[in-house]
């Protein structure tokens, strides 16, 4: 098992469980059912259209009680999409973390360990849709079709959902990923 430490520069709230934006707070108070009031809190969820295997509205264990972003990658949507920047509040982000260029393709399973007692569990890739695409281009509104470039710039660049394995609090400082031994993994590149 490798480790890679990397830094947390922000973290994000709902300000209530219907909202997709997030917003900028101190830390994050995190149960293992995730951050409590955000809208993916909870140890289930209601399949939808990523989960193409399961009845649209079927309950299912959620995977996806926190969306971690790195800064790294949203630059390069920002500059595949030529607009000055993509933040993570108009993805719907809870954290925004600095150091791991290629932060989307760390393997499944990875643990975060964060200072205040938070662990959490990579549970994959989140996958960029239209819906966090109207969110970019809303702030962009003399630049036609965003959302659907959204998409295509952000495909394996939209950070990773996790799952809460250690209760505990989150706030801006270091974060210790612990990488499991993968075949495939060359230290932040995917081969």
């Amino acid at each position: 098992m490798s480790s890679i430490t990397a830094t947390v520069v922000a973290v994000f709230l709902t300000p209530q469980s219907h909202h997709f934006r997030t917003q900028q707070v101190a830390g994050l108070n995190l149960d293992l059912e995730g951050i409590p009031g955000d809208r993916h809190y909870g140890f289930t969820r209601t399949a939808g259209a990523r989960e193409k295997w399961y009845s649209a509205g079927m309950t299912m264990r959620s995977g996806r009680q926190v969306t971690i972003v790195s800064v790294e990658e949203l630059t390069r949507i920002a500059h595949a999409m030529k607009v000055a920047e993509v933040k993570p509040e108009w993805l719907g982000a809870n954290i925004l973390i600095l150091g791991v260029p290629d932060f989307s393709s760390i393997p499944w399973g990875t643990r975060l360990f964060f200072e205040n007692g938070a662990t959490l569990v990579n549970e994959g890739g989140n996958a960029p849709c239209r819906f966090a695409g109207r969110e970019v281009a809303a702030h962009y509104p003399e630049q036609n079709d965003l959302d659907l470039l959204f998409v295509k710039s952000a495909k394996n660049r939209r950070g990773i959902v996790a799952s809460v394995e250690q209760a505990g609090s989150i706030r801006p400082g270091p974060v210790r990923l612990k990488i499991p031994d993968v075949k495939n993994w060359n230290g932040g590149r995917l081969i």
